[in-house]
């Protein structure tokens, strides 16, 4: 007890001695972002309608950064979905980066096959309330995965050209063991490499103008292998590939800014033989496993407006289509027209109301049409 006393008496006068020098400022930050959103759906299929609220969904986002060359970063998902809460990891990488001009990410990353998941899929960067057909978790082309990625971007003159190339774990094939009618697919979720094979991909994009408004991309993505090892879809491969364009710019003559995206993905998966449990009268069956997809969008805000509730005002149109393979047990013939009107409260908080209509071609049966009604407020943190 002595001792303790003594060392608080001259622990005050010890602290005189220490040099400032010896004290050192931190590079370290953390900082919690992250965007949400909810709503009220209306729905109408074939005449059947139905309505609900939408529970709030909350995506976090964690940034950590070491010092000015390390950088952690990590997305969690919080949604209701079906009467049950969903959990999930959207991404959860380190980055370091080298120079000006080259970054290395290792982890589960955001893939940079086009942009629209990599850079528009948040609630309130997305000018709609829902993807685009062929788009997102269960769409035909990846939107994160595990791996290593160089990316990058350097001036080319005025213009500039920016670059991603990584390796990942790549896809598994979905063989129709467990869920029949979706033998042929690719499950991009495979967190641990059903195979020896990676998956090679990569993106480059040019933005032309000096003021950067006009951006073209290319993206592949290539799978040697997409079966079990030992299995009988080994050696089944996976070819992806997509072009995407935006152009963003403030435009005098019509007093506002005029917003267009679009983006294609393609998907070729090689040949197999799966079985029908289905039909007793062919029990296996092949197809060419060969989907397509692609949305076009423009949108005009009257951001020169003298008027503040109008210069607030965005209208959007959207134009989505999703083709998957004749044969299999999934094909189909998807379109999606939608309309939108979106007032922002501030440059990251925005009121949706949009209308979509959707229609469903099925090889021997009728078109399925769906009609709904989405008023959402997203917002980022």
């Amino acid at each position: 007890m002595k001792k303790i006393l003594i060392l608080l008496v001259l622990f005050p006068f010890a602290l005189m001695h220490v040099n400032a020098q010896d004290f050192k400022p931190s590079n370290t930050q953390f900082m919690v972002r992250g965007y949400g959103h909810t709503g009220l759906n209306f729905y109408n299929v074939d005449g059947d309608k139905t309505s609900t609220f939408v529970g709030a969904a909350f995506s976090p986002i964690f940034l950590f950064k070491y010092n000015n060359k390390f950088i952690f970063e990590s997305e969690l998902e919080f949604e209701l979905e079906g009467n049950k809460l969903n959990i999930g990891l959207e991404y959860a990488d380190m980055m370091y980066v080298i120079n000006n001009y080259i970054t290395v990410r290792a982890g589960k990353f955001l893939l940079p096959f086009g942009t629209f998941m990599e850079r528009l899929h948040p609630s309130w960067i997305n000018r709609f309330s829902n993807k685009p057909l062929g788009f997102g978790h269960d769409g035909i082309a990846p939107s994160s995965d595990i791996g290593l990625e160089v990316r990058g971007a350097f001036p080319v003159g005025v213009s500039t050209l920016n670059y991603a190339v990584y390796v990942t774990n790549g896809p598994r094939l979905k063989t129709g063991d467990d869920e029949p009618d979706e033998a042929g697919m690719l499950l991009f979720v495979n967190y641990e490499d059903n195979n020896l094979n990676k998956a090679v991909g990569g993106r480059i994009g040019l933005l032309p103008f000096s003021n950067s408004s006009f951006e073209v991309g290319f993206s592949v993505y290539y799978a040697g292998n997409v079966g079990d090892t030992g299995s009988e879809f080994d050696g089944v491969n996976a070819l992806l590939w997509a072009g995407d364009l935006s152009f963003v710019k403030q435009i005098t003559p019509i007093r506002g800014i005029i917003d267009i995206k679009g983006q294609y993905n393609h998907s070729q998966i090689g040949d197999a033989v799966y079985n029908d449990p289905g039909d007793a009268a062919r029990a296996t069956y092949t197809f060419n496993n060969q989907s397509s997809a692609y949305y076009a969008q423009l949108g005009y805000r009257p951001s020169m407006s003298g008027n503040k509730i109008l210069k607030n005002i965005e209208l959007v149109t959207r134009y989505s289509t999703l083709q998957t393979p004749d044969g299999s047990l999934w094909e189909g013939n998807e379109s999606e027209m939608s309309f939108g009107i979106n007032y922002w409260l501030s440059w990251r908080s925005v009121i949706k109301a949009n209308y979509h209509l959707k229609t469903k071609a099925v090889a021997g049966a009728d078109n399925v049409d769906t009609q709904a009604f989405y008023l959402h407020w997203a917002i980022g943190l």
